[in-house]
């Protein structure tokens, strides 16, 4: 009986720590949380660029990966371009801008 316990103990460990470790991330690889950062900050971005008059939001796409914002798409201008940026520089949670964005 006691062999069973001991048994099923490892095996009730064994579950919960490989569980734990496909929630986490690497370099390559966002953990659960980081996911959702990183969602709320496109999130934000979007809103933020929606928000500004002179920007065409639906011409620039947002992509996040561990705060790191990558602007694309093709605007009307450089300085919408420059504007884009300026405004994802302010949002909460950035650390880096990467501007990708082609002037049509």
């Amino acid at each position: 009986m006691k062999w069973f316990k001991a048994v099923s103990a490892f095996c009730a460990a064994l579950i919960v720590s490989v569980s734990l470790a496909g929630c986490a991330g690497s370099s390559t690889k966002e953990s659960t949380g980081g996911y959702i950062d990183d969602t709320v900050i496109t999130t934000k971005v979007k809103s933020a660029l929606f928000s500004d008059k002179d920007v065409k939001s639906n011409e620039i796409s947002v992509v996040t990966f561990k705060g790191r914002v990558q602007l694309s798409g093709f605007v009307s201008s450089q300085k919408i371009a420059n504007r884009a940026v300026e405004i994802t520089r302010n949002v909460t949670g950035v650390r880096v801008v990467e501007n990708d964005m082609q002037v049509k």
